[in-house]
Formats: C-alpha cells, structure tokens, sequence
C-alpha cells in the first residue's frame, strides 16, 4: 500500500500522486509497488526490501543518491490470553526531496503523525521528521516497557496465589519481549551514534534539542529493558525454586501420610493370619480394641512427625 502525504499550509494532506517534497508511506507493499517506489525515487530495490525483513539489523547506509536509515520499533502482540511484545523494522529512506517510510504492518508510530498528534511536524523538515520519528519510537519503547512491569507485578500476585503453568508461562512471554527491546533498543542507539557523526544528514541548530531529546529517551529505555529484565530474571528463578519447594512438601506430606496408613494395613495383616493364639480372638470385644490400639498408634506416629516438622 502506496500513500502520499504533503504539508500544505501547515496542515498535512493526503495527496492522490506524487509530488516534490512529500512523504511516501509503504506499507506491506508487494513487488509491483516496490518497483515503482524504485523506479520514481531511483532507490535500488535492497534498500527498500531491506526493511521488510524481521531479520535486518539496524544501521544507516549512506549511498550517492540517497541515504537510509534502519531502526527496529516496539510491536504489542498482546491478545486475550497472554501480554507479547515484539520488535519489527523500519526503513526510513532520504532521497532528494522526498522521504520514504518502509514497513511491514501499520504502525502506531507512523499513524500519530497521519492524526495530527505530533507538533511542528512538516513533510519538508525531513532532518526533524526523523528526529521526531526517533522521539515517538524511543517513547513507544518506554510505554511498553511500564506496562510489561504493570503486568509483571499483577502475574507475580497470581502465581504467588495459584502457582499454575498459565502464569509463568506469561512471565515467560514477557521475558522474551524484553530481550527484544533490549537487543532493538542496543541497536538503535549505535543508528544514534552514527547519526550524530555522519553527514549524510543534514543537522540544524534547531533540532539539536531534539536530538538530545532522543538519545536521553532511547538510552532510559535501553536502561529500563534491562533493569525489568533482570527483575523478571530474577522473578522466575525465585518462583522455580517456590515451586520446586512447594513440591518436595507434597511429596514429604504424602510419605508421610502413606507411613502413617501403613500402620493400620500391618496391623490388620498380623490379625489376619490363619493361625491359632491370636490375641482376643475370642474376646467379643476384640475388634474395637484392635481398633483402639491402632487409632492410639496412629495418633502417636503422627504427633512424633507433627513435632518433627515431617508433617
């Protein structure tokens, strides 16, 4: 999907072609439309395939005719059942005039500056545009981040309560978005750093703010991904170990259940015997003093591994 958005009278429209000076937002395009991208901005196709593959590292390549930029943004995946994060990448291609945004899904990123939710935003500031693009994605990131340790501290109360699969294996689920963020959010800080030095892309004294204002806000989301997920680390090793207690006192419970059990099947099996002699064998009583004398034993074993903590 092709769109063509341009700032006019500092109000962004929707355009039905291409012109000079506009943004081109490509969204899952198939082949036919990343040819025509190529073929109207002179873009080698790689550069635009390149985002479109989860694989692709973040980087900026600077070529004769244009430059591109490669970042990785924060995809909530959440559905009914479980809380998941992922990252996917976005190409951010400088040609001439023109901007090109390259992405594999609709993002909420791309779409507040569609809606109007991003100030002195204009197609023609491209220096600002990315700059502003960074800022939204690096606030994304710590938006994301606060919720999964919403979501940590409400699991941790459920399996401190329930210990069930479901819930470690959510905690398991947010484990793994924050290895993406942190691995993403690595990444995206090394595109920062070669943004600062390369001249590839012009700079201005009015976005130097900004800038900052980026690389503050991408490096406190670097820093919080790692510190939720060592907590989270943390978390899961503690609840194993829970868990893996919990489990060794049912099994002591049970042993020691089934060796108080035994005592009446012993018992029963000496009074069993076809044999002659056997005490109160003749007494019309004997049953319940069989029965009283094993309660009594019973009770006696289990008071002495009550008083051992084996109980």
């Amino acid at each position: 999907m092709i769109r063509y958005y341009k700032t006019i009278d500092s109000k962004l429209e929707k355009l039905s072609s291409f012109e000079t000076g506009c943004w081109i937002n490509l969204v899952e395009p198939n082949q036919s439309e990343i040819n025509e991208i190529s073929n109207l901005l002179d873009v080698e196709v790689e550069s635009i395939t390149s985002a479109l593959d989860e694989e692709e590292r973040s980087r900026i390549d600077v070529e004769d005719n244009h430059t591109l930029i490669l970042i990785d943004i924060p995809v909530d995946e959440s559905d009914e059942k479980s809380s998941h994060y992922s990252t996917i990448p976005l190409g951010i291609i400088i040609t001439g005039n023109t901007i090109l945004t390259v992405c594999t899904a609709q993002t909420k990123i791309l779409n507040d500056f569609i809606v109007g939710h991003i100030k002195d935003f204009y197609t023609y500031k491209r220096t600002r545009f990315i700059l502003q693009i960074l800022h939204k994605n690096a606030t994304y990131y710590l938006h994301y981040l606060r919720r999964i340790n919403k979501m940590t501290t409400i699991i941790e109360r459920e399996v401190s309560k329930s210990m069930k699969n479901k819930e470690l294996l959510q905690l398991l689920e947010l484990e793994k978005s924050l290895v993406y963020f942190s691995t993403s959010l690595k990444a995206n800080e090394l595109v920062l750093n070669k943004m600062v030095r390369t001249n590839g892309i012009k700079k201005y004294s009015e976005d130097e703010d900004l800038l900052e204002d980026v690389i503050v806000e991408n490096r406190q989301a670097l820093e919080m991904a790692t510190i939720y997920g060592d907590i989270l680390s943390r978390i899961m090793d503690a609840f194993s170990a829970i868990i893996s207690n919990n489990q060794n006192n049912v099994m002591q419970f049970l042993a020691s259940v089934t060796l108080i059990f035994s005592i009446p099947t012993i018992i029963s099996g000496f009074f069993g015997m076809n044999v002659g002699g056997i005490p109160y064998s003749t007494d019309p009583n004997g049953f319940w003093l069989v029965m009283l004398i094993t309660t009594i034993l019973c009770l006696i074993i289990t008071f002495i591994m009550s008083r051992s903590k084996l109980l």
